[in-house]
């Protein structure tokens, strides 16, 4: 599983000019599926983000999370984080988990959050999206659950 996680102050994901999930301070998480994917890895990024402290504390320093803050996640699924581009000019996304696999995954990562009292909410899976963003810094993180980088 793959995620970028902007550091935002709002975010907003758009679909057909209508707005159908924003947040305010917090995450705006662009999630990835593979086909490797396992629970284990739902489970590493359910714990993992939650606790990133990329938030500054009284001093300036990025040492509090979004749990600490009380702050928001935007989460829009991306299978284009799967594409690899590296022997041609247009993308292969075989590394990509198909919907069946990919929604339950995506829809778990959610609920996990959600159970952590964080306040969530998404895009619309598979749709066309418009999605912007003030990202706050900028801050932004790469996350591999097979912690390639």
């Amino acid at each position: 599983m793959r995620c970028v996680i902007q550091r935002v102050s709002s975010a907003s994901v758009s679909i057909d000019g209508k707005v159908v999930g924003q947040c305010g301070r917090g995450y705006m998480i662009l999630i990835g599926v593979s086909v490797d994917d396992e629970q284990k890895d739902l489970e590493y990024m359910a714990s993992k983000i939650p606790t990133l402290r990329i938030f500054e504390d009284e001093n300036g320093k990025m040492n509090k999370s979004i749990l600490d803050v009380g702050g928001e996640i935007l989460a829009v699924s991306q299978f284009t984080l799967y594409g690899d581009a590296r022997n041609q000019r247009r993308p292969g996304f075989t590394a990509a988990a198909r919907p069946d696999k990919a929604v339950p995954m995506y829809e778990g990562l959610v609920r996990a959050w959600r159970d952590q009292g964080i306040h969530v909410e998404t895009g619309v899976f598979g749709a066309d999206m418009q999605v912007s963003l003030v990202n706050d810094g900028p801050v932004t993180m790469l996350m591999d659950s097979t912690k390639l980088f």
